[in-house]
């Protein structure tokens, strides 16, 4: 273990990886440790009730209660939402007084959530105070262990997108690996293999099937323009830093607007089109501004930002009925098999012998199959925290989280991999990002 500690710590970007997916393993295991430890103090919880219950029937005198509508706050099944209290065998009570009165009592009958139970004559004030507190305990354990878990899919999800990109990075720019058709196919197979076992077995999600030949058609159009997408911004890391491919990156909602304007003649609002000029007007100020440009690098990665915004606006034409609609993570699953039937002529093609070029280097340098695994990994794990992020956040905070995102990246970028920038290229990538924001505060209140 020491020695592959070592090993890592000799890459940098890999180590800090490494330990951060570390970090969030460790994560994980504290949050099952606490959900055990509020499960076990729910349980305790009931079974007090109950014995509570048992010692006031034993003294006799009963009272049927409507509790629901008594208390009208919560009822006892709320504590424990998954247990359903069946009716309990009734209890012969002696009477002291002799008078024959053999009387019995039902204890308590079926609890559902939100129904009633019948309760003893002697249900205090002070047990109902108590009783509040418990609910008001629970609930902001709660609310704690939420905010907990969904900090911890934004930290994971930040991670795996930076982590990816930066890999991408220095796979095909600084380590020498110039094979983005290659790696893309890598990318998408691993996708495919993950999203069969997370869907197929796991059942993360359930699995939604096909319905018509149209719509497998339809899906084939989606995936071959994001092919296009990745390929084409993973080219573009070849001859652009990262800082400036995030500052192009931004610009996809004019793209979008232009595509749904051509496509759909969906016209927004003129407040809407109007912060669209900030967006564009900071990427030229950061164009002129880089000290790094490549012209084809700048083009290609213009191409690939249009490619994901025509993807996005095809994605809503084409599936746009509420049978053909899929999530997101059963969309990759059809996709990435498609993507990965696209790639491969082209890999042979334009990257001819490229599986023998990487079993060579691979001779020289084993690190090689390992960055193309962990990255193809990675790659995955970028979509299926933005599916969990999507699903436990609003669209407000995905949206910040997504404009912020692309500030983290290309911070990080600049300490690991030491490029150079100018203020104007800074100023220029603000200004985009500032127009971002406007964008979608604009479309929010338009809607």
């Amino acid at each position: 273990m020491f020695s592959f500690l070592l090993f890592c710590s000799q890459f940098p970007c890999l180590y800090s990886l490494l330990s951060l997916l570390l970090c969030l393993s460790l994560l994980d295991r504290y949050v099952e440790l606490l959900l055990l430890l509020q499960w076990l103090k729910l349980r305790l919880l009931l079974l007090q009730q109950l014995l509570y219950l048992l010692l006031l029937a034993c003294r006799g005198k009963q009272q049927k209660l409507s509790y629901a509508a008594r208390r009208n706050k919560v009822s006892l099944a709320s504590l424990v939402p998954s247990w359903r209290l069946e009716r309990v065998p009734r209890l012969a009570l002696s009477n002291n007084n002799n008078s024959g009165d053999d009387r019995k009592t039902s204890v308590v009958v079926k609890v559902s959530e939100g129904g009633a139970i019948s309760l003893p004559h002697g249900w205090s004030a002070q047990k109902e105070e108590e009783e509040d507190q418990i609910s008001e305990g629970l609930k902001k354990m709660k609310g704690s262990n939420n905010r907990f878990f969904t900090v911890g899919l934004v930290a994971a999800w930040y991670s795996s997108n930076i982590g990816v990109l930066l890999l991408n990075k220095y796979l095909l720019s600084n380590y020498g690996f110039k094979y983005p058709i290659f790696l893309t196919m890598c990318h998408m197979t691993a996708c495919s293999l993950f999203s069969y076992v997370a869907i197929a077995w796991m059942k993360v999600v359930p699995l939604q099937t096909l319905r018509s030949k149209v719509q497998f058609f339809k899906i084939s159009a989606l995936s071959l323009v994001f092919c296009v997408s990745v390929v084409f911004g993973n080219i573009s890391l070849r001859y652009l830093p990262v800082s400036f491919n995030q500052a192009i990156g931004a610009t996809t909602p004019f793209f979008t607007a232009v595509f749904a304007y051509l496509m759909t003649f969906k016209r927004e609002a003129w407040l809407t089109y109007l912060t669209l000029v900030p967006v564009v007007t900071g990427v030229i100020i950061a164009s002129g501004g880089e000290p790094s440009f490549h012209l084809f690098g700048f083009i290609i990665c213009v191409a690939a930002t249009a490619a994901r915004a025509l993807k996005s606006v095809l994605q809503g034409i084409l599936l746009a009925s509420e049978g053909e609609k899929l999530n997101s993570m059963n969309l990759l699953l059809y996709m990435a098999p498609m993507a990965v039937v696209f790639l491969l002529p082209a890999t042979l093609i334009m990257e001819e012998n490229v599986v023998g070029i990487t079993l060579a280097l691979a001779r020289d340098d084993s690190k090689i199959i390992w960055y193309l695994l962990f990255n193809s990994s990675l790659a995955y794990f970028v979509n299926l925290t933005n599916f969990l992020v999507t699903k436990h956040t609003s669209a407000l905070t995905l949206q910040v989280l997504g404009n912020a995102k692309g500030a983290v990246a290309v911070v990080v970028s600049i300490l690991i991999f030491r490029n150079p920038v100018s203020v104007t290229g800074m100023m220029g990538y603000s200004l985009t990002v500032f127009g971002v924001i406007l964008y979608s505060e604009a479309k929010k209140r338009s809607k």
